[in-house]
Parts: C-alpha cells; sequence; structure tokens
C-alpha cells in the first residue's frame, strides 16, 4: 500500500502522538509507543508499523482501542486502526514530522540477550589510541530509562552531548551508587558526540587505566607522548575516579591534564560514587576544580524506574513478562539496576532453555537466592518498636503483664508480624513478649487473622505496619 503523504494526515497523526505522550507520560511513551510510524491511510483504516511482533501485540493489547479513538477524533472517516509489523521491503512509513524512514525488517525469534544489538554502521569507529576502552554499543540515550531518581543527570549529559564545553558544564561530574547508571550516560555522551556532524576525538577511560597508562609512560620515559596524546582529544572522559584516592602522582597529572583541556575549551566528564566534596584523599585543588562546573547525583531507583526498566528491557528483549513478575523483581531487587537486569536475563535463559512460559512460581525458582538475599531482615524488637509507635504505647507495654485492650490488641498485633515476618518459632515470640506461652502466641495470630478479615479499617492498619517494617 503506498503511503499516503499529504500534510493533513502528518499533521493528524502529529498530535495523535503527542496526546498519547501527555495520557501515558513520558517513560512509558518512550518504552512502547515511540516506534509507533504511520503508514499512511487505506480507505476507513489507518495503518500504523512497528519493527517487531511482541511491540505490534503490546501495543494493540493495550493501546489499540485508544488509537482508534484519537484518529476517530481527528477524522471521523477512520474506522479501524491496522498495526503492523514493518517489513524489510515495505514502504517507507511516514513519521510525525512528515519526514519518511526506512522501516525496519522484524527481528526472527527471541533475542538472545536484554542488549538490543546496535547497527553495524553506528558502532564505534575504532579508538583514536591503543589504550582507550572501546565503548558499549548497548550505553546509549535511547536505552537509558529516565526516571526521577536520574532526571538531571539525564538531561546534564544530554546537555553536554549536544553542546561539549558548554559554560557551567565543564566538567560534567556524575556521581551515584554502584549500577545506577553512571557509566551508561557516560557511554551514551561518548556515543551521541561520536556520531554528531562536527568530528570530535572523544577518550574515555578508567581512571585505573589512566593510572596504569601514566606508570607505563613513566617506566617508558614517554611521559610527553602521554601528555600530548591526552591533551589532543576533545572530550576527555574519566570513569570510577575514587580509584584515583591516594594516588598523588597520578593526581598530579590527571589535574594538569583537566587544566590544559579546560583552558583550550575541551569537555571533561568524570564519574565517581561520590561527590567531590566527599572524596576524601583527593587533593583539595583537584576537588575544587571538580566542582567547580556541573554536579549531577543519580538517586536510588524507585519502584516506578525499576519497573519501567524491566518494560523496556523485557521489550527490547521481545520476551512477553506477565506484570505480576516484573512487580515482584521491581519489589524485591532494589539495590541497583545491574542486579535488576541480571534477575531478569537469567528468566529470560530459564525460559529459553526448558521451553517454559515466565510465571511468578519460575521467578521464585530460577531466583531464590537473589530473592532470599533481598529480603529484609526484621527484628522482633524492631516490629515492638514500629507498633508501639504507631499505637501511642510505650515500648515496655510490648512486654509487661497488662491486659488493657488498648494495649492487649497491638501486643497481639505485633505477635502476629513476628510470625510472619521472621523465622523465629513460636515459643522464642512467646519469650520475646514477657516470657508468654506460644500457645498466647497462636491466639494472637488467629484473632488478629480474623479481625483483618472482619474489619477494613484494622486490616489497613496492620498492612501498613507491615509495609513499613519490610521497606
Amino acid at each position: 500500500m503506498p503511503p499516503e503523504t499529504s500534510g493533513q494526515m502528518v499533521a493528524c497523526w502529529a498530535r495523535i502522538r503527542g496526546r498519547l505522550r501527555d495520557e501515558v507520560g513520558e517513560v512509558e511513551y518512550r518504552t512502547w509507543l515511540r516506534q509507533m510510524t504511520l503508514a499512511g491511510i487505506d480507505g476507513e483504516e489507518a495503518v500504523i508499523l512497528l519493527p517487531t511482533r511482541f511491540l505490534r501485540d503490546w501495543v494493540n493489547s493495550h493501546y489499540g482501542d485508544r488509537l482508534r479513538a484519537l484518529w476517530q477524533g481527528e477524522d471521523a472517516s477512520i474506522r479501524r486502526v491496522e498495526i503492523r509489523v514493518a517489513q524489510a521491503a515495505s514502504a517507507e512509513p511516514v513519521l510525525a514530522d512528515g519526514e519518511a524512514a526506512p522501516a525496519r525488517a522484524e527481528p526472527a525469534g527471541l533475542a538472545e540477550s536484554l542488549a538490543p544489538s546496535r547497527p553495524a554502521e553506528l558502532r564505534a569507529p575504532e579508538p583514536r589510541s591503543d589504550w582507550v576502552v572501546p565503548l558499549e554499543a548497548r550505553f546509549t540515550f535511547d536505552t537509558f530509562v529516565v526516571g526521577k531518581p536520574n532526571e538531571f543527570a539525564h538531561a546534564c549529559a544530554r546537555r553536554v552531548a549536544e553542546r561539549p564545553a558548554s559554560p557551567g558544564f565543564n566538567p560534567l561530574f556524575l556521581y551515584g551508587g554502584v549500577g545506577l547508571g553512571k557509566t551508561h550516560l557516560m557511554h551514551a555522551i561518548a556515543w551521541a558526540i561520536r556520531e554528531g556532524e562536527t568530528a570530535r576525538t572523544v577518550a574515555y577511560m578508567s581512571a585505573e587505566k589512566f593510572m596504569y597508562r601514566f606508570i607505563a609512560a613513566l617506566r617508558s620515559q614517554s611521559t610527553m607522548e602521554f601528555k600530548e596524546t591526552l591533551r589532543a582529544v576533545d572530550v576527555l572522559m574519566i570513569d570510577d575516579l575514587q580509584f584515583l584516592i591516594g594516588k598523588d602522582n597520578t593526581q598530579e597529572e590527571f589535574f594538569h591534564t583537566f587544566n590544559a583541556l579546560v583552558d583550550q575549551g575541551k569537555q571533561i566528564v568524570v564519574s565517581s560514587d561520590k561527590p567531590p566534596s566527599d572524596l576524601a584523599g583527593i587533593e583539595d585543588r583537584l576537588r575544587t576544580r571538580l566542582g567547580c562546573g556541573m554536579v549531577a547525583d543519580l538517586h536510588a531507583t524507585t519502584y516506578e524506574l525499576r519497573l519501567s526498566i524491566l518494560q523496556a528491557k523485557a521489550a527490547a528483549a521481545q520476551v512477553l513478562v506477565p506484570a505480576k513478575v516484573m512487580e515482584l523483581l521491581a519489589t524485591k531487587i532494589t539495590t541497583n539496576v545491574r542486579e535488576l537486569e541480571g534477575a531478569l536475563n537469567r528468566l529470560v535463559a530459564h525460559a529459553n532453555l526448558f521451553g517454559r512460559p515466565i510465571t511468578i512460581d519460575s521467578a521464585h525458582e530460577v531466583l531464590h537466592d537473589v530473592l532470599r538475599a533481598h529480603e529484609k531482615r526484621v527484628s522482633i524488637e524492631e516490629i515492638q518498636r514500629k507498633v508501639a509507635e504507631h499505637y501511642n504505647l510505650r515500648l515496655t507495654d510490648m512486654v509487661s503483664a497488662r491486659r488493657a485492650r488498648n494495649v492487649a490488641r497491638p501486643r497481639q498485633v505485633a505477635m502476629y508480624l513476628a510470625k510472619h515476618l521472621t523465622q523465629r518459632s513460636l515459643p522464642e515470640i512467646g519469650r520475646r513478649f514477657g516470657n508468654r506461652d506460644h500457645t498466647t502466641v497462636m491466639h494472637a495470630v488467629s484473632r488478629v487473622s480474623e479481625l483483618i478479615a472482619q474489619d477494613a479499617g484494622f486490616a489497613e492498619d496492620v498492612a501498613l505496619l507491615r509495609k513499613m517494617l519490610e521497606t
């Protein structure tokens, strides 16, 4: 079907995409809908293309009705919306801005990795020197999932990639805990600069490699060559700067390299696990220079961001992962994104090897060690303290002999939570509550369970306490 390319059709499609973006939010739009292209209008039918069968099925089931309603709002003659997989030989789809883009071939089968492969023409060019680290093909801005904890760092990285050495953004200092995306953003900046219209030389390396190359230059008496090579690049990127703590000679060389590049209007990008002010063991003059540009942190991930990352990875791998499984992983694995991706990788590999669907049961079976490692260890003392605070009681009331209802009921709740949130036996729980018999604990657990089923307000109270203890 030859695509219709009238300005009116393109304008309608642009408005529909804009409304969808506003309705579902930026993260969900980027994950599921951004790759939609319009092939054209065929009578009463609008034809939309997506690059994979997985995305086609997902968009059709989750957004098909809404797309049809939006099209009818723009053009009452449109009765149907057909979502197809873009074939390599198909006509060129029309983008929202009216320009034509080549259609993509449908992938054959399930992806072997969660990392989307990068087209050959976009792979990293040969390094400018023999000691510059090659870039990771999957670490681009397109594959970086943005959320509240990292949106500022992402925006800063974008700015530097678009306009290196901009005032106020040189150097760019990215910091955050392990597995939160610092290295991903570093590689993404390098990719964007290398692929930009203006040819720029980019040197990306870890602080450890910087040190080893400097030591090698000292031993071979080629320090001038080392200095000239680094000072000739347009962008210098150093990952994990904290490695230089306590290494005074390497810090000295990095300081002079830093000054020389900034004086020439060259861009510096640095990452670390701490902000410049907290890097004890780094010379004051270097800390000051590192903090004089833009310092951006990547916070610990939120539940929403972890869920979006899992959705994006599953979509990239063309794997159908039930929502409940994603929610389980996003809830339990909270430390860093690498562990989250690793857990999803294991599930996908297990499903592929044994030909079984991914389910909640299979997730618990395959990831039992990971999930167990991330279970929060709640103590009876912590439960008693939290329950006492919640009901405005003294901590001693939890173990006292008082039987007044305003004390006995919270104590029963604490026993119930101790039974469900700890591995302690009933006799041991009883001992922790003023040497009570295990039958008293059994009665408390039974009574609280009955009240939860009968009283919605009470059930909400207990659920809130449990959530506070588990997070």
